[in-house]
């Protein structure tokens, strides 16, 4: 998907994404965040042109961490034509984050 065919907004995004869309909820100052970060790169990378993946700034985004619950963070959410078919909330190593994305695909 280009940039410049990309809704315009995150609701419009995971309901016209063809692909399941990973979304990272994090913040600048989430030390957790930064620890998973990698392994959401890596799943990314292992799964172009299969998944779509989203990183969410709650701090300037919290409407969106409102309506989803996010309550702590890393909190990450794989969405399926707009619904949520994972939840995963906390630091978690590669292995278990790409299993859990495995089996949601």
């Amino acid at each position: 998907m280009k940039r410049s065919n990309l809704p315009k907004s995150f609701e419009a995004l995971l309901q016209a994404s063809d692909l399941p869309v990973l979304v990272d909820f994090w913040a600048e100052w989430c030390g957790p965040c930064r620890m998973v970060s990698p392994a959401i790169e890596r799943i990314a990378a292992e799964n172009k042109g299969r998944l779509l993946t989203v990183k969410v700034n709650i701090d300037k985004k919290p409407h969106l961490a409102a309506r989803y619950g996010i309550q702590s963070i890393p909190t990450i959410l794989l969405f399926r034509r707009g619904e949520p078919v994972m939840r995963l909330t906390g630091a978690h190593p590669y292995e278990q984050l790409a299993a859990q994305v495995r089996e949601a695909l």
